[in-house]
């Protein structure tokens, strides 16, 4: 078996957003997809088990002292801990962006989106100077660079000046058992109190590129007398408030539901109740959600930009952020549901587990030759 070590002490269960789901999701499908090619050794901060139990299955998860909240002493682990750790590994990936200052080789880096270039507004200065420091000399010394998207794929290539041939697209993969436990929609209705007929769902961190305040003028406006209420669903982000602020403002407190990071079971029935995941996002290294969503019968309407075109394909709509537009798709999709619901499942057999573990598998070897 050909062992790899993967450096996932950037990976603070709850706190990381999608580039969680994706690093779990793609080595849970590499065991599936190449069965005992590989040896798998993971390095995360403490209780990443607990969060993740399936992958003490495929992997052997060497945990830190640490949860690894702060950011210098987790560059320092990478750099000592973990590397004295990865000496003898056939191939050294590290998932959160960035290779460490001492790393092993030959080093597979998987980068998640270059945001931080395109919106630097919604970074620290002390983040932007560490990144503006850091991607470059990681691209430099990485073997090869894995991303989640054809959009990332080209940025890279672009912003950062590196050849195509060393970038390769591994594809989000959802474990096809999602939705197989979710929570009862009438049990998510008594609890969140949805009385609408149609419930629109926008699971998200609350940060200003995720754009809940478009959503909230799509209610107050276009679709003000429409029987729809909207679920927000994720963690407090730097727009929490400003977010609050509007509900009020617009007087939306019956229309729309806060109701925080929720776990796998209620996301799922979110999902499958929903009459559309509703995606205004301005930056997406490629969009889990879209796939949750048409996975589980969803129908999907996002915004036109980055990554989710190529993500939604003629399965939803990936439209301009102009409310009219998305008020037409919202009754577009609840007219027409089980057509839509047809489009994304079909979609979604292509973004599975095992396809993701499949194309992470090619980077390895290829590495590794």
């Amino acid at each position: 078996m050909t062992r790899i070590a993967v450096n996932m002490l950037w990976c603070v269960p709850g706190a990381v957003g999608g580039s969680e789901q994706y690093l779990v999701r793609q080595l849970l499908g590499l065991r599936e997809a190449s069965n005992d090619e590989f040896s798998l050794d993971v390095y995360a901060p403490r209780d990443f088990s607990r969060a993740h139990p399936q992958l003490a299955h495929v992997a052997t998860i060497h945990e830190s002292t640490s949860q690894e909240r702060v950011r210098p002493l987790r560059v320092l682990r990478e750099a000592t801990w973990f590397a004295s750790r990865a000496r003898d590994a056939a191939v050294v990936h590290h998932g959160g962006g960035t290779v460490p200052p001492r790393s092993p080789q030959p080093v597979v880096l998987t980068i998640h989106d270059l945001q931080y270039l395109v919106y630097p507004q919604y970074f620290s200065r002390t983040k932007l100077r560490y990144l503006a420091t850091r991607m470059p000399a990681s691209v430099r010394r990485a073997r090869h660079i894995v991303v989640p998207s054809a959009y990332v794929q080209r940025t890279v290539v672009e912003r950062l000046d590196v050849p195509l041939d060393k970038v390769s697209v591994v594809r989000h993969g959802v474990e096809s058992s999602l939705g197989e436990n979710r929570t009862p929609e009438r049990e998510l209705r008594d609890r969140f109190g949805l009385s609408a007929d149609h419930v629109l769902v926008y699971p998200a961190v609350t940060h200003p590129h995720k754009n809940h305040r478009f959503l909230l003028d799509l209610l107050a406006g276009p679709l003000r007398s429409a029987d729809v209420q909207l679920v927000f669903a994720g963690g407090a982000g730097r727009a929490h408030d400003t977010v609050q602020y509007a509900i009020a403002a617009l007087g939306l407190a019956d229309r729309v539901k806060l109701v925080g990071r929720l776990g796998d079971r209620d996301r799922d029935g979110l999902l499958a109740m929903a009459a559309a995941l509703v995606f205004p996002s301005s930056y997406e290294g490629f969009g889990a959600p879209v796939i949750e969503a048409m996975a589980l019968g969803a129908p999907v309407i996002a915004s036109n930009l980055t990554a989710l075109p190529d993500v939604v394909g003629d399965a939803g709509y990936a439209i301009e952020l102009d409310a009219q537009t998305w008020a037409d798709a919202v009754s577009d999709v609840i007219a027409r549901r089980e057509m839509w619901q047809r489009r994304g499942r079909e979609r979604a057999v292509a973004f599975q587990a095992a396809d993701s573990g499949r194309d992470l598998a090619a980077v390895y070897r290829r590495v590794e030759q």
